[in-house]
């Protein structure tokens, strides 16, 4: 649904802002506006970011977004008292999500034409993601941003996905929910049950010890990297899925993902034995996850996050980002590399 007439930036006249890396630019004055405006953004800017993303799936698309809800925050701002808004919180959040399910289109009909599997951009904590390392950080704790949780929201329709997030997320009640996408209690009640029904199917709900990830996480990137065809086998699981995410720019799995621990070892192992890059491996959190950054250089190359079977020891999807699009918000850190890709060349 788009932004309300009120929330029209267009008919405003508002000034577009000069965007920092945490927001509007605190140092630069915008005539017309009165006191605190840009302050009550910028400390909202963490919420609105991560409900946006959540929505989204995409850094740059939530970046604009944010960049749009300043601008109807703005133009509402500077031609009323900022009284007459009873929750500045609320009103941004509303603001926010319309302008996110207005962008849909524009995102469905850029995903028609995508070349191959289709994933979400990773947020890696402390890296430039528009957001300060801490926050980015704060942004991924939750299980809701988690890659696999992102792969399945992209399945519910826009209203559906738009309840989940903002009542399972960030707790929401359905009332206000209501307000914020101008359905009735009712309806959004409906959508809820629907949405909660078809994401808990796909995604039980289950967190392995953070070792027990690390040090899958560890010995799937050196089995898969080293071309061990054996030690895949063993820490895959038999209905494993792995998706390879380049875009048409880098050499994926062809157009689909692929199923079955058989035929995912061997294509992992495969690429493994073929590859020439000398790749260093850094372990970050991406999307909550343990998870490999792969750099060429100071280049990210994939990005590789593993979701495991509730039980800890197996892998079950396999999520490679390589698409070098998908990857401009990654840096690497000041830190040593954890390691380097087995087999280096």
């Amino acid at each position: 649904m788009a932004a309300t007439s009120d929330d029209d930036p267009a008919a405003d006249g508002a000034v577009p802002v000069r965007e920092g890396p945490r927001g509007p630019d605190m140092g630069h004055r915008h005539d017309g506006l009165p006191p605190g405006v840009t302050r009550l953004f910028v400390d909202h800017r963490e919420l609105l970011f991560t409900v946006v993303y959540n929505l989204l799936g995409s850094v740059a698309d939530t970046e604009d977004v944010l960049q749009e809800t300043w601008l109807s925050w703005s133009g509402r701002a500077g031609r009323a008292p900022l009284a007459e808004i009873g929750n500045p919180r609320a009103y941004l959040v509303r603001i926010a999500v319309n302008h996110a399910l207005a962008r849909q289109a524009a995102i469905a009909s850029r995903r028609e034409t995508y070349i191959g599997p289709w994933l979400p951009e990773p947020l890696v904590a402390g890296t430039a993601t528009g957001l300060a390392p801490d926050t980015a950080e704060q942004v991924a704790r939750t299980d809701a941003v988690s890659m696999a949780m992102l792969v399945v929201l992209e399945t519910l329709t826009p209203l559906e996905r738009a309840v989940f997030v903002l009542h399972e997320v960030f707790g929401y009640p359905h009332t206000e929910i209501a307000d914020t996408l101008d359905r009735s209690p009712a309806a959004v009640r409906q959508l809820a049950h629907r949405a909660r029904a078809h994401v808990h199917a796909r995604r039980p709900r289950y967190q392995a010890h953070p070792r027990v990830r690390r040090e899958a996480t560890e010995r799937f990137v050196a089995a898969a990297l080293g071309g061990d065809i054996h030690a895949l086998m063993e820490i895959l699981a038999p209905d494993v899925t792995v998706w390879i995410d380049g875009g048409g720019a880098r050499q994926a799995a062809g157009l689909r993902p692929v199923h079955g621990r058989d035929k995912a070892a061997r294509l992992l192992a495969g690429y493994g034995a073929r590859r020439t890059e000398d790749l260093e491996i850094r372990y970050r959190r991406v999307n909550g996850d343990d998870a490999a950054v792969l750099f060429t250089g100071d280049s990210p190359y994939a990005v590789m996050v593993m979701d495991l079977t509730p039980d800890g020891d197996r892998v079950s999807g396999v999520y490679v980002v390589t698409n070098p699009a998908k990857l401009t918000h990654v840096r690497p850190d000041d830190e040593a590399p954890a390691g380097r890709g087995p087999a280096e060349h």
